[in-house]
């Protein structure tokens, strides 16, 4: 089966009020032609779930999220995603804050089709008094341990950008850091990829396999987007663009900087989006971080 599509065809399956899953890390690999091209639709009144990034500052300023469900939203080297700092201010968005570790296992009650799965994450901590609807539990053992009954955190559609993939919804994650996107596309009713390379088939090997993280048959399309995570780092593509995050930034400190930057970055095609962005020998050329 061919599950080759545009962005915008994949933006066509998303309705107002779903439950959204965006992979990737604060800014590592996320799938921003998929959110740029979200962001000139008509889609609103998200739930996003996210390890969050300017992806998420951006739905924000833009008035598509109804509720946000996080356990960080940062640019790493910008520690304060700015839009996103305006909203949380402002309470212009429901927020649902966790643990790091407690996101990662609602991710994966979901992917089993679980209610939930116990954890230790977040006991004595302010995220139960914050969230008083996550529940504990305590062990049926002799243990009688209490544990945080950390519940799924099922998605309508999850959004993730690899980089390589092919028409039948085989995708290579070839990053030292794979992150957590298997489990977005498990969470997931509809699972849809963005790609830095898109193959006919892939053949896959011993090396390749163990790069190949979720299975075909949660794809229901898949978008060729090179350079797709811009301006994130899709390593070992191409590094982040921090002169444009810094301009992004210092967006969100301007008058009607959001429009500003919508209209130069985001109401135009992404071929033309990444023309200004500095066309692809200046974007192949971008370093990646080092930690």
């Amino acid at each position: 089966m061919n599950k080759q599509m545009s962005a915008a065809d994949v933006v066509a399956q998303l309705r107002s009020g779903m439950t959204l899953g965006i992979g990737g890390w604060g800014p590592r690999r996320k799938p921003m032609a998929l959110v740029r091209e979200l962001l000139r639709s008509d889609v609103k009144d998200l739930t996003v779930v996210s390890y969050g990034g300017p992806e998420v500052g951006m739905l924000c300023a833009a008035g598509k999220i109804r509720k946000l469900i996080y356990g960080f939203v940062t640019m790493d080297a910008i520690p304060l995603e700015p839009y996103f700092r305006k909203a949380r201010e402002a309470g212009a968005i429901e927020v649902m804050e966790l643990d790091e570790g407690m996101f990662e296992w609602g991710l994966r009650a979901a992917g089993m089709r679980m209610s939930f799965l116990p954890t230790r994450c977040g006991l004595a901590s302010d995220v139960l008094r914050r969230n008083p609807q996550i529940k504990t539990i305590a062990s049926p053992y002799e243990d009688g341990e209490v544990y945080v009954a950390m519940p799924a955190l099922k998605l309508d559609a999850a959004l993730i950008h690899v980089n390589e993939a092919d028409r039948l919804g085989n995708t290579l994650i070839k990053s030292h850091d794979p992150l957590f996107d298997h489990l977005f596309a498990r969470a997931a009713d509809a699972c849809y990829v963005s790609t830095e390379v898109l193959h006919e088939q892939l053949q896959l090997d011993a090396d390749t396999a163990k790069m190949n993280l979720f299975e075909r048959y949660l794809v229901r399309g898949v978008v060729l987007a090179p350079f797709g995570a811009h301006p994130t780092y899709s390593s070992p593509d191409y590094g982040w663009d921090m002169d444009h995050l810094k301009r992004y930034d210092a967006s969100a400190r301007e008058d009607g900087g959001w429009q500003k930057y919508a209209e130069e970055f985001v109401a135009i095609s992404e071929a033309q989006y990444l023309e200004k962005a500095g066309g692809a020998d200046r974007l192949s050329q971008l370093k990646r971080p080092v930690f």
